[in-house]
């Protein structure tokens, strides 16, 4: 059986100008497998029915997942620049991008990214709140992160019956909702320990 570094749980924020009614509220727990992995499960709680839900997709990659109801996570290793995100859909699809910097494409992260291990996506949907659990494997990290504390950047957008977009995170850092911006990247996963 592997040991665990966590889990780190956190209660997400709602960007002040993006509140809907229909979200109560948004929490995450992150899990850092000995083996490198990475777990996560969101919990958004409130009127699902009042949200736009994906409906289920084949799983694979995926572009502007954020542009409906997704779940996101940001790593990046300690105090680098450069990072990794990854979206989930509720509708099994995923999407993983590397940048250098601040919103920097970086081509060699993103041939590493071309090709990881698909996530493992599992959503549950009930009247009052969504679940969605992502493994996103070791092969998916930037660099150095297999000895290294990781600093993540957990978020969410939520999308209701109306069309507008709710964004969640653990801080916002920027007058308009940015999940990009590295001082928002406060959750740290300690390094796994090491076997002899």
């Amino acid at each position: 059986m592997s040991a665990l570094a966590g889990p780190s749980e956190a209660r997400l924020v709602c960007h002040p100008d993006t509140s809907i009614a229909a979200v109560r509220g948004i929490d995450a727990s992150v899990t850092r497998g000995a083996h490198g992995h990475i777990a996560l499960a969101y919990r958004l709680s409130g009127e699902i029915d009042r949200l736009l839900i994906p409906a289920q997709q084949p799983q694979g990659p995926v572009d502007n997942l954020w542009e409906h109801t997704c779940f996101e996570v940001f790593i990046a290793v300690g105090g680098a620049a450069a990072y990794h995100e990854f979206n989930f859909s509720p509708a099994g699809q995923w999407a993983a991008y590397a940048f250098a910097g601040y919103r920097q494409r970086d081509a060699a992260g993103s041939r590493q990214l071309a090709s990881i291990s698909s996530p493992r996506i599992v959503t549950r949907r009930f009247a009052d709140r969504l679940e969605l659990d992502a493994i996103v494997s070791a092969d998916a990290l930037p660099s150095g992160a297999a000895t290294a504390t990781l600093e993540l950047g957990v978020s969410a957008v939520a999308e209701a019956d109306d069309g507008r977009r709710s964004y969640w995170a653990l801080r916002h850092a920027a007058a308009r909702p940015d999940f990009h911006q590295r001082d928002t990247f406060i959750l740290e996963l300690a390094a796994p320990p090491a076997f002899a």
